[in-house]
């Protein structure tokens, strides 16, 4: 099958290395020229693990390409998979520029029939959108030629996007075209032999499942903060409860892990987009609203717990972080948790060294020599006041707790992700700060 992917970021380039993988024959384009270039001398531009083999194994193999040509890439594919970003408006609704641009250059270029794919995370009604964008290119040209719109949304984890890809839980694929639907069975039908997990649902009900998905994990993420917050107060230790409720099989364990709050480029989007679709709609999504607020709030917890310990002025006061990524296994820094903090420790006059092995050139551009940065994890540490960790990558968790001990000015570690056992690190002699897990000997103040 001929497809053409249009957009090269985390949707559009995984699901383009991923189809070509099967065999089909793929042409990926984007406006962005210095981006194509680095895609064709073989650069990957985002950090996705697998997925720099998977594009230069299948661009040898000559199955996967990478243009700028709009009229070449819309000629190329029966198959028009549209993955531009939908970045939000101050407003928080979803900016469809690029999609409604990229349906207007099809509807300008075909030459035949086509079937155009939405996988941008995009609000419900924009499948109407993109095909009025593209009649009314055809009409512009006086031709009128067959095409269907189809709602494909990406269920795709950053860190883990190719695995997912390959081996998706669930294909939902929205259209009321019979021969779309028969294209994209035949499209997906190599990634799923074992069992059936296409399901066929209208365009609009598609849109939703995208947003809902998203929200229900976020407000399970909000929710389970919110009830460490109160474990902490009521001295509880919340991983005892969250042991206790994800043994109930209708909760399970899935986001049930409290921390700093949610980040990245999906959740903070989508909830805002949610709740904005809904009152466009006359509907007021009060649940969304308060995940939203709690998540904010999140972010600064961890600021709040070390003015507890140091006080108020934390001038002449120096930080080590680990974590910058929003998660473990990407180098996105959109919305993370670790710029919040950052930047409520700068606004105290404390210095900040920070370590992450993936988002240090994301970093740099973010905060440029605001920060300091240190090429290990125990290098953070030198000269520290105590060590803040944001991001839960499996290389800090289990350090030398004597070294990170000697390191330190002050043995205090503040544990965002609660990646330690409190007894474990009472018994290095290290002040512990977790998430919602009672601390009722712990020190407080601003001694040194």
């Amino acid at each position: 099958m001929k497809i053409t992917v249009i957009g090269t970021g985390y949707v559009g380039l995984v699901a383009g290395a991923c189809l070509a993988e099967v065999g089909n024959e793929v042409v990926c384009l984007d406006v962005d020229a210095r981006k194509i270039g680095m895609l064709r001398a073989g650069k990957i531009p985002i950090h996705e693990p697998g997925l720099a083999p998977l594009v230069a194994r299948n661009a040898a193999a000559g199955r996967l390409a990478f243009t700028t040509d709009a009229a070449e890439a819309v000629r190329f594919g029966a198959l028009q998979l549209i993955a531009v970003g939908t970045p939000p408006d101050e407003d928080g609704a979803a900016d469809l520029e690029h999609v409604v641009a990229a349906a207007r250059s099809i509807g300008r270029h075909m030459d035949g029939y086509r079937v155009v794919v939405d996988k941008s995370t995009v609000p419900v009604g924009t499948a109407d959108r993109v095909r009025r964008a593209i009649a009314a290119e055809l009409a512009a040209r006086g031709v009128s030629l067959p095409f269907a719109v189809v709602s494909n949304p990406e269920f795709l984890k950053e860190g883990a996007a190719v695995e997912d890809f390959m081996r998706p839980d669930r294909i939902i694929v929205g259209t009321e075209d019979v021969e779309a639907a028969r294209i994209m069975r035949a499209l997906y039908a190599p990634f799923q032999r074992n069992r059936e997990r296409l399901i066929l649902m209208d365009v609009r009900s598609a849109e939703l499942t995208k947003y809902a998905a998203n929200a229900m994990l976020a407000t399970r993420i909000s929710f389970m903060n919110e009830l460490a917050n109160l474990a902490e107060r009521a001295g509880a230790d919340i991983e005892l409860v969250r042991r206790g409720i994800g043994a109930d099989p209708r909760i399970g364990y899935h986001f049930l892990y409290p921390g700093v709050g949610y980040g990245g480029s999906c959740f903070p989007k989508d909830v805002k987009a949610l709740v904005r679709t809904a009152r466009e709609a006359g509907v007021s999504l009060d649940v969304l609203a308060a995940v939203e607020r709690a998540n904010d709030a999140q972010k600064r917890v961890m600021s709040r717990k070390i003015v507890r310990r140091f006080g108020e002025d934390l001038a002449g006061r120096r930080f080590a972080l680990w974590g910058l990524a929003f998660k473990p296994g990407t180098d996105d820094m959109r919305e993370a948790p670790s710029r919040v903090l950052i930047e409520d420790l700068l606004g105290r006059g404390a210095a900040v060294c920070a370590y992450d092995p993936a988002a240090m050139p994301e970093a740099r551009r973010v905060f440029g020599d605001r920060i300091a940065y240190a090429d290990a994890p125990l290098a953070a540490l030198d000269a520290a006041d105590a060590l803040a960790i944001v991001t839960e990558w499996k290389e800090f968790r289990s350090p030398d707790f004597a070294e990170l001990r000697a390191r330190l000015r002050t043995p205090v570690v503040f544990d965002g992700r609660n990646l330690y056992e409190p007894a474990d690190l009472a018994r290095a002699g290290i002040e512990y700060y977790p998430i919602g897990r009672a601390q009722p000997n712990a020190p407080t103040g601003a001694g040194r």
